[in-house]
């Protein structure tokens, strides 16, 4: 019987294990997210918006002359965004340019007010009577815009006035069902809002007048009486003609 031999056998020791190096993901700061999930407009757009802004606001009255350097200035912007958006506003009637000069801030003429005021009445008596009998939804949307602009009158905020304003009409316009009048009526809207920061400015007795017309309106609405509510607006729009030109006090 022979001895078992046993052979002590070296084995190399295991390497040992080399942890994962593990790199911080960076955060971004709170500005750059900001800025990131915010994506400014184009520059010609921010300086459409503000010029057209302050003309229907009318902190840019008629006849103010605009120069490129201020309004680049206003704005952050260079004088090629400027350009472009003048010639923009210029094509919707609201400035007229002069080479080497500038922008001149157009007034509302005599005639703009007297087209604007014989369209509005074609389109709006045609939708007060088109909107009897009127439906629930849009007798509770005339009812929160009506009591939007009885907040904004008492807050002193005459140009959102002027927008709820022109909403509370545009409203029933949109009910009539006819997309063509609809189109034509919001071709009106920046002209209807400057002449209605003007009236509003000139007679502030007019913006509680307007609501309590407006109230009128959706009443004959709400009680079914399309000639009443068609004299409503025969009266209310007619009376912008006569404020805007200065005819009544």
């Amino acid at each position: 019987m022979h001895a078992c031999c046993i052979y002590a056998v070296y084995m190399p020791a295991a390497p040992p294990a080399v942890k994962p190096v593990v790199r911080p993901v960076e955060k971004p700061s709170v500005k750059s997210a900001a800025k990131s999930a915010v994506k400014q407009p184009p520059a010609a757009e921010r300086v459409y918006a503000h010029i057209k802004e302050a003309v229907l606001g009318r902190r840019y009255e008629g006849g103010t002359l605009l120069t490129e350097g201020d309004l680049a200035e206003a704005v952050g912007v260079s004088r090629t965004p400027v350009r472009e958006a003048l010639l923009r506003l210029e094509v919707e009637g609201l400035i007229k340019l002069y080479p080497k000069k500038g922008a001149l801030v157009l007034a509302v003429s005599a005639q703009e007010i007297a087209d604007v005021v014989e369209t509005r009445l074609l389109v709006e008596e045609f939708a007060a009577r088109k909107a009897v009998p009127a439906s629930a939804r849009l007798i509770g949307r005339l009812e929160e815009l009506l009591e939007e602009q009885r907040q904004l009158a008492e807050a002193g905020d005459l140009a959102e006035v002027s927008v709820k304003d022109r909403c509370f009409h545009a409203e029933i316009v949109r009910n009539a069902g006819n997309d063509i009048l609809s189109r034509l009526y919001d071709q009106l809207r920046d002209r209807q809002l400057r002449m209605g920061v003007a009236v509003m400015e000139a007679h502030p007795g007019r913006i509680a007048a307007n609501i309590t017309e407006h109230g009128e309106l959706l009443e004959a609405i709400r009680s079914g009486d399309a000639d009443g509510a068609a004299q409503v607006v025969r009266r209310h729009v007619g009376r912008v003609k006569v404020l805007v030109r200065g005819e009544d006090r």
